[in-house]
């Protein structure tokens, strides 16, 4: 396999009959129109994007093509034959298979056992682990198939899932946000496998919000609005903001990038030889840690999901507490064996990874969830023991207008928006408080490009306003976007914060990968 990753294969020639074909469709929830008269088409050897911002019907789309979801009108053809995909075992039986964002591995089980659990054909495992052997190394996705998956790196479990798509033999293959997860490093492996693939005949649809790796990869893109197709085009042909505003149907801002403050500033957060254990068998132990972040600027933490961002998250949150309160100080009062109310008393705020759940009570109006967040921190909405409602309901509606928050009622539950809408709901709701502090973990995972714009520009005008920002984040592209400094953690351990000026793309995915520069101190 000699191709550069840069250089994308051209399509594959064929008869002119697409490898699966969607013909008007329609599905509808009630009466939420998600797809509205969708054609689609993908060809033999083509990879092909599907864009669009959030709400726009791709995941309809995708899990109606994989079995997921049964169309409310329209036809889906394969190899030009009218077929009903009636489940994911039919779409797999056809030869459409699927590499999910978020893997279905079980991490107590082995590489084999795991692929072994997802064939129809049975194995005898030791015939399946010459096989995996033989298929991963022909297609440069290296796996030992003894290896249990707890033990592996994100990138390795996502060859997992690609090796067991391709153990099926499939002439379609659907990915969901690939890299989103991956090194830069990674990245560049998967493009040259997915380009082999696309050389061998193999159709590959591809969703992504990463616009130039769409533009770099992709031979053809169709986007989504509102449920319809709008628009066709070469993306290599297309500059990211053309594709951006395509799929938004407006211009998208550019972000006012302003230099951090001169002078200087206090440290209003400081981390200081922070160590924990594992929480549990599969987590990550955080090993010395220490950061500063001054007022005026953004630091950035950058690495591979399941290297100590979420056992970090907890810890500067008070969800975890330390045993030494001075391994972590907010604002020159040391906080490391406080909780979280405690912490947002010394004017911080905290963002986690997961919005609905964890940010967010799914059941409970947005008024209550701001409630859940301000109730101790003597911001007003406590009156003489009563909680006031009326001024909770006030900040939803200064938040919406704010981030652009589109929802059915001028309350409703947190349940109710769509993930990207209550992601900007959940940022805003700690950005109205202005914090000194705030500690954010993925603030635009799996946003489209205008909302991901707005929320970073938020963080921008905070620390520009005089707060500390940490951002714990997988899209380096954000993180070189708006940082002042960078810093990358991998096994628990954090690499020197350097400026992001001074650090190239390939230097931050060497150290997540696991080249550490040593950790320390980080002035």
């Amino acid at each position: 396999m000699d191709t550069a990753p840069s250089a994308k294969l051209e399509r594959r020639a064929g008869d002119g009959t697409p490898t699966l074909e969607a013909s008007q469709i329609v599905k509808d929830f009630g009466p939420l129109r998600a797809n509205d008269l969708v054609d689609f088409a993908i060809q033999p050897g083509e990879i092909h994007a599907l864009l669009g911002e959030n709400g726009a019907g791709k995941s309809t789309l995708v899990k109606i093509l994989y079995g997921s979801l049964q169309p409310t009108s329209g036809e889906v053809r394969w190899k030009g034959q009218p077929v009903v995909v009636a489940n994911p075992a039919a779409a797999r039986r056809l030869g459409i298979g699927m590499v999910f964002q978020h893997f279905s591995l079980f991490d107590a089980l082995t590489v084999t056992e795991n692929i072994s659990l997802a064939l129809e054909d049975k194995h005898r495992l030791d015939d399946l682990a010459r096989k995996i052997e033989t298929v991963s190394e022909d297609y440069g996705l290296p796996l030992r198939p003894s290896s249990t998956v707890a033990d592996l790196s994100v990138g390795e479990r996502q060859r997992v899932e690609i090796v067991r798509c391709l153990l099926q033999e499939p002439e379609l293959i659907i990915m969901d946000e690939p890299t989103s997860v991956l090194t830069p490093q990674e990245a560049s492996d998967l493009f040259k496998t997915l380009n082999r693939l696309a050389g061998e005949g193999c159709s590959v649809l591809y969703i992504s919000h990463r616009l130039e790796e769409v533009k770099e990869l992709c031979h053809h893109a169709t986007i989504l609005r509102h449920g319809k197709v709008v628009a066709e085009c070469d993306p290599a042909e297309e500059t990211a903001g053309r594709l951006a505003s395509m799929m938004v149907g407006a211009d998208v801002e550019a972000l006012e990038r302003r230099a951090a403050p001169s002078g200087d500033h206090p440290v209003r957060l400081r981390i200081a030889g922070l160590s924990l254990s594992k929480p549990h068998a599969f987590a990550t132990a955080l090993d010395d840690i220490s950061l500063e972040v001054r007022g005026g600027e953004i630091v950035s933490i950058a690495g591979v999901a399941g290297n100590g961002q979420d056992e970090l998250f907890d810890a500067l949150s008070g969800e975890r507490t330390a045993g030494d309160a001075n391994a972590i100080t907010i604002n020159d009062k040391p906080c490391g064996a406080n909780g979280i109310t405690a912490r947002r008393r010394l004017d911080a705020g905290f963002v986690p990874e997961e919005r609905l759940g964890h940010g967010a009570v799914p059941r409970f109006k947005l008024s209550q969830n701001v409630v859940l967040t301000r109730h101790g921190t003597g911001e007003g909405l406590v009156r003489s023991g009563v909680l006031d409602f009326v001024a909770a309901r006030g900040v939803v509606h200064t938040v919406t207008e704010r981030f652009d928050v589109r929802k059915a009622a001028p309350d409703p539950e947190a349940g109710s928006l769509s993930g990207g809408n209550l992601q900007k709901f959940v940022v805003g709701r700690e950005y109205d408080r202005r914090p000194g502090v705030l500690v954010v973990s993925q603030p635009t995972w799996g946003v489209d490009a205008g909302a991901a714009t707005a929320i970073r520009q938020a963080l921008i005008d905070l620390a520009r306003a005089g707060s500390a920002v940490l951002v714990i984040s997988q899209d380096l592209d954000e993180i070189l976007e708006i940082s002042d400094r960078i810093a990358v953690i991998s096994q628990g351990r954090l690499s020197e914060a350097r400026v992001a000026s001074g650090i190239t793309r390939e230097e931050i995915g060497l150290l997540m990968g696991g080249a550490h520069d040593g950790g320390g101190d980080a002035h």
